[in-house]
This record gives C-alpha cells, sequence and structure tokens, in this order.
C-alpha cells in the first residue's frame, strides 16, 4: 500500500486488461478528492504534477501535500510527474520525493528524443522511480501544453519497440488520436494503431487525453493494451464548475467549508467515476 512506483501498479493493469487513473492535481482539496475516491473502491491511483502545476502550487508545497496523503493512503498511490519539460525539473521532482517521472521530448527529433529520455531512467531508476517516455506527439491544450495540427503525428508502431528497448522507460505514453483538453471536433480514435503498437511493445502503454475520450473508446484501448489513462482538464472543470454554481446560490456566505466541500465532492465523483470506466468496475 502506501507510496510506491508507477511500474508497480501498472505491470499488473496491463496484464489484468484494466487501466490505472492519473489525475491532475493542484492542491489539497484535488489531492484529497483523488484519494478519497480510489480508497472508497479499492483502486490503486496516480497523482500527477505537471509543470502549470507545479509553477502554480509550489513543487515543494504540493508534493508535501500529495506525499502526506499517499503515505497513509490505504491503496498504492504514486505521484508522478506529467509532461516534465526539462531534465532539471524532472530531477527536481525526483529530489522532492516523486515516485515516477516523464521527461516530455517528443517534439525533437527519434534520436534526442532517445538519447534524453535514456539519461532519464538511468538517473531515475537509480533512486528506485519509474519513467514514461512518449513517441508520437499528442495534439491540444491543456495545463501549458499546446500542440497544433500542424505539430501532431502518430506513434510509429514499428519505432515503438526499438524506442521502449534503447530507453529502457516501464510505460510508453503513445498518439492515437486522442487530444489534450476537450475535443473541438469528433474524436477518431485509431484503435487499429494502437492494436499493432500493443503486439509489438509489452511495457505498459500510456492514453493522454482522457478527457471526453468516448467510454467505448477507452474501454476498447484498455482491452487492447492501455494501462494508464491521464484525465486533467475534466476534473479542473468538475471541481471549478461546482465552485462557480456554489456561489451562485442565493444567500451565499463565505466560509471555507462553504466554499470548497461541494467542490471537492464534485471531483471525487469525477474520480470515481473515470476509475470504475478504467478498472471495469
Amino acid at each position: 500500500m502506501s507510496l510506491v512506483p508507477m511500474s508497480e501498479i501498472l505491470i499488473p493493469a496491463r496484464r489484468g486488461g484494466y487501466a490505472v487513473g492519473a489525475f491532475e492535481v493542484w492542491n489539497l482539496e484535488s489531492v484529497q478528492a483523488v484519494v478519497a475516491a480510489a480508497e472508497g473502491l479499492s483502486q490503486p491511483v496516480i497523482l500527477q504534477v505537471g509543470p502549470y502545476e507545479a509553477d502554480y502550487a509550489g513543487l515543494e508545497d504540493i508534493s508535501h501535500i500529495a506525499i502526506f496523503h499517499a503515505r497513509r493512503a490505504r491503496v498504492p498511490v504514486v505521484i508522478h510527474l506529467d509532461h516534465g519539460d526539462t531534465f532539471e525539473r524532472v530531477m527536481h521532482c525526483i529530489s522532492h520525493g516523486f515516485t515516477s517521472v516523464m521527461l516530455d521530448v517528443s517534439h525533437l527529433p527519434y534520436a534526442e528524443n532517445v538519447a534524453a529520455t535514456k539519461e532519464v531512467v538511468r538517473v531515475a531508476h537509480a533512486c528506485g522511480a519509474s519513467v514514461e517516455g512518449e513517441l508520437g506527439r499528442i495534439g491540444g491544450e491543456e495545463s501549458g501544453i499546446d500542440v497544433t495540427n500542424e505539430d501532431i503525428h502518430l506513434t510509429n508502431p514499428h519505432q515503438a519497440l526499438e524506442f521502449v528497448n534503447e530507453t529502457g522507460i516501464d510505460a510508453l505514453a503513445v498518439a492515437i488520436g486522442t487530444v489534450h483538453g476537450f475535443y473541438k471536433s469528433k474524436p477518431n480514435i485509431r484503435l487499429g494503431l494502437l492494436e499493432e503498437i500493443a503486439e509489438r511493445v509489452p511495457i505498459p502503454l500510456v492514453m493522454h487525453g482522457g478527457s471526453g475520450t468516448p467510454d467505448t473508446d477507452v474501454r476498447k484501448a484498455v482491452s487492447i493494451g492501455i494501462a494508464k489513462v491521464n484525465v486533467c482538464t475534466e476534473l479542473v472543470a468538475a471541481f471549478a464548475d461546482a465552485f462557480v454554481n456554489e456561489q451562485e446560490e442565493q444567500d451565499f456566505r463565505y466560509n471555507v467549508p462553504r466554499v470548497f466541500t461541494r467542490p471537492r465532492a464534485a471531483a471525487k465523483k469525477l474520480v470515481e467515476e473515470k476509475i470504475r470506466l478504467f478498472a471495469g468496475l
């Protein structure tokens, strides 16, 4: 139980045909909501912090909050750096107790992506942390990530196993048509491409852009080999909408429980729904 490396929960997920939810967190209430939902369903969970959230909350602050709740959780919890933008940030997160990291240099040429990711693996594994890498570029905008349609490229299934073997990563994020943020047009998830990748790559596969992806596509993707599904925008929206709606009620009075209880409950409900979907509960 408690705080664990990501590989410890993703390898069984890939083998068992289910996925673990990875949820972006940014403050005390978001961490509480995610951990409480996972505990209520007796499922492992991943707390993710991206550069946007780290810069907003302060890496030391959010890491202390996340680690405190992870260590006393009744289910396995991972603390993961999502879309790490520099080697220095990755090292900073490892030094602050993260049990998993991602260096996203998917915009670089293949050889440079391999070299940079391989170096992160070398250091992270020596510290007992897992590593997620990315091959291909996932489109959309979310938490400071902004990839235009012109910059999107899908994961090459013939290159995927080579990338995994050369870098030594523990999980591979794949570009199969999902997007960061909410979809601006009808989703076109390339499940056939995912099947090609999964046939070649034995390690856990990661779906970025889980917000708004149709449930049927998610369940099929999980059955094929997706072992981790990222959710950010939907979680932030659930929290923010409840926060705004709460204050629109007649005779609203400002106090801490009144302001934050319903948003936290709304976030918890969203996480519960996603965990059930990913785990097939």
